[in-house]
């Protein structure tokens, strides 16, 4: 539930990337909506009010979504003014190599890394595990900053809007399901009690 409320707004970003430009007039006041600069009005309003709410429901939001919503701000702010997508194009891989950071300072600081505070309340798994996921990890957002940096700036606005909202998306749960094997083997699986057999013949 928590991984689809931070894809909210970046639904919303694609889907008003593909509509086609027009000016919308309300209360008398004309805006163009569509194409990539609308789209990322779109992205910093939602972001906003998505992770807003979270913080006014929960009175906390995670690392993780602060650096989520500071780069939307940082970002698309001047996105906008300046009419360059390629502030935005930065986004993403600046995104990937902060959380990359934080998964390894997570080896140094605190008695737990960083995939084990995310993922340890729902699996028992050796402390030597959870440094091998880590170190995956790092390696994984290092090498998708990369890839998202390489498909910003040289493959066409199309292509790259489609590998930001799905590519990156699907390449994460690749990711997370190729972990499976490692982990299981400590996923706890409650068993059903066994009934025993009645000796009561029927009447």
């Amino acid at each position: 539930m928590k991984q689809f409320i931070d894809y909210i707004p970046l639904l919303i970003f694609f889907g008003v990337w593909t509509i086609d430009e027009r000016v919308v007039s309300i209360a008398g006041y004309e805006h163009s909506i569509g194409g990539i600069f609308s789209a990322a009005e779109f992205l910093l309003a939602a972001s906003i009010i998505v992770y807003g709410s979270l913080f006014f429901y929960q009175k906390r939001l995670d690392k993780f979504q602060w650096i989520t919503l500071v780069a939307v701000v940082l970002f698309c702010i001047p996105t906008i003014i300046f009419r360059n997508t390629e502030f935005l194009k930065w986004k993403a891989p600046i995104v990937n190599w902060i959380f990359a950071t934080v998964f390894f300072a997570s080896r140094f600081f605190g008695d737990k890394p960083a995939i084990e505070h995310m993922m340890g309340h729902a699996i028992a798994a050796p402390k030597e595990v959870w440094y091998k996921l880590n170190t995956m990890w790092i390696l994984y957002f290092i090498v998708l900053g990369a890839i998202n940096l390489i498909v910003a700036f040289t493959l066409s606005e199309d292509l790259w809007i489609k590998f930001k909202v799905f590519g990156n998306l699907i390449l994460t749960f690749a990711f997370v399901i190729g972990q499976m094997p490692i982990l299981a083997k400590y996923i706890e699986v409650d068993e059903e009690p066994k009934t025993e057999p009645s000796n009561k013949k029927p009447v």
